[in-house]
């Protein structure tokens, strides 16, 4: 899966899943933007240990982007820095766990505006910069391999009581990579998804630290393990090869067969006389 002489952008590839693939595509031999919005120590760490290891172009930038000027910020310093840009992975994300009927206007926003709202604008800004200097009407000339990768979970399918709005934007990440790879196709710009199950992150530390909670998880797991960044890395290393140069609107799911297996757990019997 060579990436040689490809620019990829990772949004929130300071940490994690983001981490994995921006060092797996420096591996393959791209260069790397990585991108932090708070942590600046850790992206200079992923920056460096690209350099190190693999010797490819690295530069880091700052943006939020669930802010629509920052991704576009973003794909503009990676054309200044790294010359273009043939990748997009939209990995930034988080998610916020209450009662449906306790969630906030500032934690849905928060949610919805991170996960959905950033890819979508951060990927228009990713198209306008392959369309510029084609003309419109004569899309030929635009060479295959520009890819868009988001970063979608299992959670676009799998209801997740307590993260109403995770699954909301997950459920929208689903139908945007469909319908970009149908309006995209005209420009050789293929867009696809990975859905990660139970990946071992930072973001997942609580629940691994308790051993009920993950004995629960890992029965529903048929693997019986939960994923790493790396794994979820090697999906994203072949969605952006020329190998996946016909596949497009598609989502992959690396979840040791979860989706398959998940039930949702039985409430509590109620106590006699209980209302």
């Amino acid at each position: 899966m060579n990436l040689k002489n490809k620019v990829a952008v990772i949004t929130g590839s300071d940490r994690g899943i983001g981490k994995a693939i921006a060092l797996r595509f420096a591996r393959e031999g791209a260069a790397v933007m990585i991108n932090y919005a708070h942590n600046q120590s850790a992206a200079e760490e992923v920056a460096a240990e690209v350099k190190k290891l693999y010797q490819v172009p690295v530069a880091v930038f700052k943006a939020d982007v669930s802010q629509v000027k920052d991704g576009q910020q973003l794909m503009e310093e990676a054309t200044k820095q790294l010359g273009t840009v043939d990748i997009l992975v939209n990995n930034a994300g988080v998610e916020h766990n209450a009662p449906f009927w306790e969630v906030t206007e500032e934690d849905y926003d928060r949610v919805i505006n991170l996960n959905l709202k950033g890819a979508f604008f951060t990927s228009q800004a990713f198209v306008r910069l392959v369309m510029k200097g084609f003309n419109p009407s004569n899309t030929s000339k635009i060479p295959p391999g520009k890819k868009i990768i988001n970063m979608s979970s299992v959670h676009q399918d799998l209801p997740f009581p307590g993260f109403a709005s995770y699954c909301a934007a997950k459920g929208g990440i689903r139908m945007l990579t469909r319908d970009l790879a149908i309006e995209l196709g005209q420009f050789n710009i293929t867009v696809n998804a990975i859905a990660p199950g139970a990946i071992a992150t930072d973001i997942n530390q609580k629940m691994m630290s308790n051993p009920e909670q993950m004995k629960a998880l890992l029965n529903q797991i048929p693997l019986h393990r939960m994923g790493t960044p790396d794994e979820v890395a090697g999906i994203a290393a072949f969605l952006a090869s020329s190998d996946a140069d016909y596949v497009t609107g598609s989502t992959y799911f690396i979840d040791g067969g979860l989706i398959h297996e998940y039930k949702e757990q039985e409430a509590e019997p109620k106590k006699a006389g209980a209302a």
